[in-house]
């Protein structure tokens, strides 16, 4: 049997939740380099998330299915593997053979490869200093200095070639946007902590006076004529499933804002008072709008529902799966907390947090950007008072709650300055009607107003 006919080609997973290719963002290995089970080989962008591919095969790489910036479909090869033979098992590899026969145990981050039902977390993004691989082939991109991975045979031609500049990226989303306008990172001054290029930063260069000098546009991008000095970001990856999702919801929904003001001062002393009382577990003012919605939707279970066109049906869900609306340098996502009923007000304001936080590293897995049954966005934090918001489809409702300031409120009959906010509710027509949306909102005004409600409501 021939070497050929020994390989082993690895295809591109199913990716699942409704997602049929991915473009490959960073190869991990090149070609004639040994790989071991469950390595990460490439590191591709689906339209929800940035995810390390591991591969369930060992031994040497033959062939790379597709360069930088190429998408692939599911199901087809990405990799090509070729078992060692004795004389070229590495050193430290001596269960490469057992290994090789019991196959992978490793999960996709909740997609799978097929191989096995054990699960592995993805590591976080790692800081990287290496320049953008070349257009025309694969090549392996380095992490920081000290994290040190397979070598490859660069050739004498490789050693002596002099370092390029090269920039502090953390986001292959941020590397892959330059390189679309023809941005150099090595020009632009990062403002991320340690001097991380974030997105805004590239955005801020590409709309500088020297941008239209530097920009040379990828042969590989379709850009559409432009005037000059425009700046053109193509519709792709997440911001092209924004855009269809909210259109969709736009097109399908017929939705309805209603609104209130009210006095936040007891929702704010409230918070002080939890916060004094447990120092080691402090609670957020959103964990505490979402501990309300969540009482608001116990009362008023229609808001948690979803319209199945298809069957000409409603569908209420049994459990409130939250999402929150965060903002990240990939766009607006909205990390779900499933079962949020279940959690107390300590453990919502420690899994927010934590979501949050993940969702703006990009390491959250696609299965939590999904499946959402009511979504909660504080654009407060933008600085602005009131919104309509567009419902995350196929949701039936969102709550937006603005930006706390002092106005002045009438207290017991006497003008006083108080904590006001606008809190604005937009809702699926075809499940319930005003009243019930009237509802909804009153009970969650009433309870930023008066917190001790929530016991009561218990």
């Amino acid at each position: 049997m021939t070497t050929v006919e020994r390989t082993q080609v690895f295809l591109l997973p199913d990716l699942g939740e409704g997602l049929s290719e991915a473009e490959i963002v960073e190869w991990r290995v090149a070609v004639g380099d040994i790989v071991t089970v469950d390595q990460s080989v490439v590191e591709v962008e689906t339209a929800k998330a940035v995810v390390d591919v591991p591969c369930p095969y060992a031994g040497r790489v033959v062939t790379l299915h597709g360069a930088a910036g190429e998408v692939r479909p599911v199901g087809q090869p990405l990799i090509t593997i070729a078992p060692l033979d004795g004389g070229d098992e590495p050193a430290g590899h001596a269960t490469y053979r057992e290994e090789e026969r019991a196959g992978s145990g490793n999960v996709l981050i909740g997609y799978g490869t097929g191989h096995g039902g054990a699960t592995r977390r993805r590591r976080r993004p790692r800081l990287s200093l290496a320049p953008e691989p070349a257009a025309a082939g694969p090549a392996r991109g380095s992490d920081v200095a000290g994290d040190t991975g397979p070598t490859t045979g660069g050739g004498p031609a490789a050693a002596a070639a002099t370092p390029e500049p090269t920039a502090l990226v953390i986001s292959p989303i941020v590397r892959r946007l330059a390189r679309e306008q023809g941005l150099d990172l090595a020009t632009v001054r990062g403002t991320g902590p340690g001097g991380v290029i974030r997105r805004a930063d590239v955005e801020a260069a590409l709309t500088g006076p020297a941008a239209r000098l530097a920009a040379v546009p990828d042969p590989h991008v379709a850009l559409a004529p432009a005037g000059d000095g425009d700046v053109i970001v193509p519709l792709t990856g997440v911001r092209k499933v924004i855009a269809d999702k909210l259109s969709r919801s736009r097109r399908e929904i017929p939705e309805v804002t209603i609104w209130v003001d009210v006095d936040a001062t007891g929702l704010l002393e409230t918070r002080a008072a939890i916060n004094a009382a447990t120092p080691d577990a402090p609670v957020s003012i959103l964990a505490l709008l979402a501990r309300i919605c969540l009482s608001g939707l116990r009362r008023f279970p229609q808001l948690n529902a979803r319209v199945d066109t298809e069957a000409q049906r409603i569908v209420q869900s049994a459990g409130v799966h939250l999402g929150i609306a965060a903002q990240t340098d990939r766009g607006l996502l909205v990390p779900v907390l499933r079962d949020a009923q279940r959690l107390t007000t300590a453990e919502l304001a420690a899994e927010l947090a934590a979501t949050t936080a993940a969702a703006r590293a990009g390491s959250l897995p696609p299965a939590r950007l999904t499946g959402g049954t009511f979504t909660l966005n504080n654009y407060g934090v933008f600085g602005v008072d009131g919104s309509t918001p567009i419902i995350n489809h196929p949701e039936a409702a969102l709550l937006g709650v603005g930006r706390i300031v002092d106005k002045p409120w009438v207290v017991d009959g006497q003008l006083a300055v108080r904590k006001v906010t606008q809190l604005s509710l937009t809702f699926d027509h075809r499940v319930c009607d005003g009243g019930v949306a009237g509802g909804f909102l009153r009970h969650v005004a009433d309870c930023v107003e008066r917190p001790a409600l929530l016991i009561a409501a218990v």
